[in-house]
């Protein structure tokens, strides 16, 4: 196997840190006709895969940002009446954020855009190539996280 050099790791930091950021504002200019961008759709993605809610730590971690971020977040979706968020029952200091039915059909529509999106991005791009870099990606977002495995967290509620 093939030594990486400190330049080629430096190289590779660098391209990676620029796609997901010209992904973002690609994204998110998509997403300005709905009223929407990229974090507040990330907010609602996660609660949509969480029927329970999510404590806002919890869904901080899930999306990748700060809590005081992931807090005016919240304050715009609930603003837009997407959200709610609710006193948990077992410690009503912690908040737990539900998705309100309000928000699916603008899930629909978000999810039709970024579909044309990575359409349009990854139009001649492989599935071996998809594979290779999910598999090196996940490998190392599990290192960044300390995990010697990928895996999720799972958004707890409790305890959260």
């Amino acid at each position: 196997m093939d030594k990486l050099t400190p330049t080629d790791r430096h190289e590779f930091a660098r391209e990676l840190v620029i796609v997901a950021r010209r992904w973002r504002a690609r994204l998110d200019d998509r997403l300005k006709v709905l009223g929407m961008s990229q974090a507040r759709w990330s907010a609602l993605y996660w609660l949509s895969q969480s029927p329970e809610g999510a404590s806002q730590t919890a869904l901080a971690d899930r999306t990748g940002v700060e809590a005081a971020t992931l807090v005016r977040v919240i304050d715009a979706l609930e603003a837009q009446g997407l959200v709610e968020r609710k006193a948990c029952p077992g410690d009503r200091r912690v908040k737990v954020v539900h998705l309100k039915e309000a928000a699916r059909p603008l899930l629909a529509q978000i999810d039709a855009l970024g579909e044309e999106l990575r359409q349009e991005v990854m139009e001649d791009v492989t599935r071996e190539e998809v594979d290779q870099a999910l598999a090196l990606l996940r490998r190392i977002r599990a290192r960044l996280d300390g995990e010697t495995t990928f895996a999720f967290p799972e958004l707890l509620v409790a305890n959260g």
